[in-house]
């Protein structure tokens, strides 16, 4: 039973981060399909930011993107 109330005790940080990750894969992903050109082919950006949770979409908008 304590691993449950641990558990909801920890719900409300949990949230934030969820949210913030979720955003940023979005983000990432509309910034793929709007570019026209990338460093690498474009599907593997794209498992990149959806499989390599929190880094991925960081590491795409960071290396990923052509100016």
């Amino acid at each position: 039973m304590e691993d449950i109330n641990s558990l909801n005790s920890l719900i409300p940080f949990l949230i934030p981060i969820v949210l913030l990750q979720v955003g940023l894969m979005i983000f990432a992903l509309v910034d793929l399909l709007r570019r026209e050109s990338t460093k690498g082919p474009k599907w593997l950006w794209a498992l990149v930011i959806i499989f390599v949770n929190f880094i991925g979409p960081v590491v795409y908008l960071v290396f990923g993107r052509e100016e």
